[in-house]
C-alpha cells in the first residue's frame, strides 16, 4: 500500500488525465461529416429537426458531408410550385458516399421512413427531385473520373451522372465529336434526363437520348453499385432509362457520339393551317433529310416577324415587312441543316430544294448561319434575359403531352381553336417523331401509334396575379387540355408526367405496369428513392 504522498500525486495525476480528456472530447464537432454553413436560417421556411433516424447519419463515414440546417433551397425547383422540406442534404464526394447512405437506409428497414432523391440541376417541375423529411442528394457536389472520351469506329463518352451536357458538348467538342440527341436546354444534368428521356428536334432522327447510351453505372435502392448495359444487367439498364429514378441513381453513362459539324443552317417559316404545318412536318421527318426538326404555335403575337430579325434574315424583306401576326393562330416551322464551311454550296442548294416541297407562306421565310455550339446552347441566352428581369424564378405550370398522330388534328382544332384563343403564357412546342427511332424496352411510355407529336405548353405564371397570366389560371387551362384528351379518348400520354395517385399512374403505364411494379421490387423493395415522383409509397 502505498504513502499518502504518492497516493496524491496518482489523484492530481489521475484528475489531469480527466481533464485532458475533457478537453479531446468537447473539440470533437459534435456532427460527424456535417458541412459546415454560416449563412442565417430564411426566415419563411421552418428546418426539420433531426429525429433519430437523421442523427444516424451522423455516424457514417464519408468522403463528403451532410447538411441539416439551411436546407431550404433543396426544396425548390424549376417548377416552383411544390416545396418539400427534406431532414438532410448530402453532398457526395464519391459514388460510395451514396452507396453507403442508401445502404444506410435501406438496413433500417420498416423503422424507418426515411427517402432518398437526387438532386442534379433541380429543373424538375413538380417536386419530383425533392424528398419530404428524406434525404437530397446534391449530385452537383459528385467528384469521379474525369469525363473519357473514346474516338473509333463506334466513339463515345464516359460521364458522370451529375455532369451538364453543356459541358460534355465542349469536352467532346475537342476531339470532333458531339452527341447524337439532345434537349433544347443543354444546363441540365446526364442523370436527370436520362431518367425521363430527354427529347429535343433530333428525336426523329436518332430517338430521344435514352435512345443513345451504351451503358450505366446506378446505385439502387438496396445500395448496389451496379454497372449496366445492353448485354449485362440489362433489365435494370432498360428500367432506369426513362424510368423516373425509380430504380436507381444514375452516377456515370457512357453516351454514343458522331461526328459534330462547325455550323447550323437555321430556318423559320409560318402558316396559317395547321394541317399544311403538320403535312410539312411529317413529310420532312419521313425524307430523314435535316436534322432537327421542330415547330411553335403562336397566338396573337405582335411584331412577329420584326422580332425574328435579330437572329434571323427575311428571304424576301419587303414582303416579310407587310406580314400582319396579331390577332392570328399561327404555325411556326423550325428546321435545321448541319454543315461544316466545305460543304456550303451543296448544304444550300439541297435545302433550297428542300423547301421548294413545302407549303409555308411565302413572306415569312427567314434564314440564319450559326455555330454549332450556338445553336444548341440558344435557349441559354433566354435563361440570361429572363433571370436579369427576375423572370427565371418563377412559377413553370409545364405540360407536356405525345399525341398520336391521327389524333393530332383533333387535338389542335379543340385546344388551339376553343381552349387556347387570346394568348399563351409561353412557348408552344409542337412536333412529330417516329416511334421506330425509340426503343420500346426502355420505361419509357409513349402512344400506341409509329408517328406521335410532342406538344409542350412551356408556361410562365406571374407571381401574385390572379388574371390569366396566373397560376391558378394556367393550371386550370391545363385541367381543361387534359379533360379534353381524356373525354375525346385520343391516346395521349403526358412525358414529364405527374399524378396523383397510383390508380393514375397505373393507367399511364398500361400494359408496363406489372413490369414496372416488378422492377421496384426487384432494385428498390423498400420504396426509399425518387419519393416525389408519388407512384409508390416507402414501406
Amino acid at each position: 500500500m502505498g504513502s499518502p504522498s504518492s497516493a496524491s500525486r496518482r489523484q492530481n495525476n489521475l484528475l489531469f488525465l480527466v481533464f485532458i480528456m475533457t478537453l479531446f472530447f468537447y473539440s470533437i464537432p459534435d456532427k460527424i461529416n456535417l458541412c459546415s454553413d454560416q449563412s442565417s436560417v430564411s426566415p419563411s421556411v421552418i428546418p426539420y429537426k433531426s429525429s433519430s433516424n437523421t442523427s444516424s447519419l451522423e455516424t457514417l463515414k464519408l468522403d463528403g458531408c451532410f447538411s441539416f440546417d439551411n436546407i431550404d433551397h433543396a426544396a425548390k425547383d424549376f417548377g416552383n410550385m411544390y416545396h418539400f422540406l427534406p431532414a438532410a442534404v448530402l453532398h457526395p464526394k464519391s459514388v460510395s458516399d451514396i452507396s453507403n447512405t442508401i445502404k444506410h437506409v435501406f438496413k433500417m428497414g420498416s423503422t424507418s421512413q426515411l427517402t432518398v432523391a437526387a438532386r442534379g440541376h433541380s429543373h424538375s417541375l413538380q417536386g419530383q427531385a425533392q424528398a419530404h423529411q428524406g434525404i437530397v442528394i446534391n449530385m452537383e457536389s459528385l467528384q469521379g473520373p474525369e469525363m473519357q472520351v473514346h474516338t473509333g469506329e463506334l466513339p463515345y463518352v464516359d460521364a458522370s451522372g451529375s455532369e451538364l451536357w453543356i459541358d460534355i458538348l465542349h469536352e467532346t467538342l475537342k476531339y470532333g465529336l458531339a452527341p447524337k440527341s439532345w434537349t433544347d436546354y443543354l444546363h441540365l444534368t446526364v442523370g436527370g434526363t436520362l431518367s425521363n428521356a430527354g427529347i429535343s428536334g433530333q428525336a426523329f432522327k436518332h430517338g430521344p437520348q435514352i435512345n443513345n447510351i451504351y451503358q450505366l453505372e446506378v446505385v439502387t435502392g438496396k445500395g448496389e453499385v451496379v454497372t449496366c448495359s445492353e448485354n449485362k444487367n440489362a433489365d435494370l439498364f432498360y428500367g432506369v432509362l426513362g424510368g423516373l429514378g425509380q430504380f436507381g441513381i444514375i452516377t456515370r453513362a457512357r453516351i454514343s457520339l458522331e461526328p459534330a459539324p462547325k455550323m447550323v443552317k437555321w430556318i423559320r417559316a409560318l402558316y396559317d393551317e395547321f394541317s399544311k404545318f403538320s403535312n410539312d412536318q411529317e413529310h420532312l421527318i419521313s425524307k430523314n433529310s435535316f436534322d432537327y426538326i421542330e415547330g411553335l404555335v403562336i397566338i396573337n403575337r405582335t411584331g412577329l416577324l420584326n422580332n425574328w430579325r435579330s437572329s434571323f434574315n427575311p428571304k424576301d424583306p419587303p414582303q416579310a415587312s407587310q406580314f400582319i401576326s396579331e390577332g392570328k393562330t399561327l404555325y411556326c416551322l423550325e428546321i435545321a441543316k448541319y454543315f461544316n464551311p466545305n460543304e456550303s454550296d451543296a448544304m444550300n442548294q439541297e435545302t433550297e430544294n428542300l423547301l421548294s416541297e413545302l407549303s409555308y407562306i411565302p413572306s415569312t421565310l427567314f434564314l440564319s448561319e450559326v455555330p454549332y455550339v450556338e445553336f444548341l446552347d440558344r435557349v441559354h441566352l433566354s435563361e440570361i434575359k429572363l433571370r436579369a428581369k427576375g423572370l427565371w424564378e418563377i412559377p413553370h405550370p409545364w405540360l407536356n403531352l405525345l399525341i398520336p398522330k391521327n389524333k393530332i388534328f383533333e387535338f389542335a382544332q379543340e385546344v388551339f381553336g376553343n381552349i387556347l384563343t387570346d394568348s399563351s403564357n409561353g412557348p408552344i412546342l409542337i412536333y412529330p417523331v417516329n416511334k421506330s427511332k425509340w426503343d420500346h424496352r426502355t420505361s419509357l411510355i409513349t402512344p400506341e401509334e409509329d408517328t406521335f407529336y410532342l406538344v409542350a405548353f412551356l408556361s410562365s405564371a406571374m407571381p401574385s396575379s390572379t388574371g390569366r397570366d396566373g397560376l391558378f389560371h394556367i393550371l386550370a387551362q391545363n385541367q381543361r387540355i387534359l379533360g379534353f384528351c381524356s373525354s375525346a379518348s385520343l391516346g395521349a400520354k403526358q412525358y414529364l408526367p405527374h399524378y396523383s395517385t397510383q390508380e393514375e399512374w397505373q393507367t399511364h403505364f398500361g400494359p408496363k405496369w406489372e413490369v414496372f411494379v416488378l422492377r421496384k421490387s426487384t432494385y428498390d423493395p423498400m420504396a426509399i428513392l425518387a419519393p416525389g415522383q408519388r407512384i409508390f409509397r416507402r414501406k
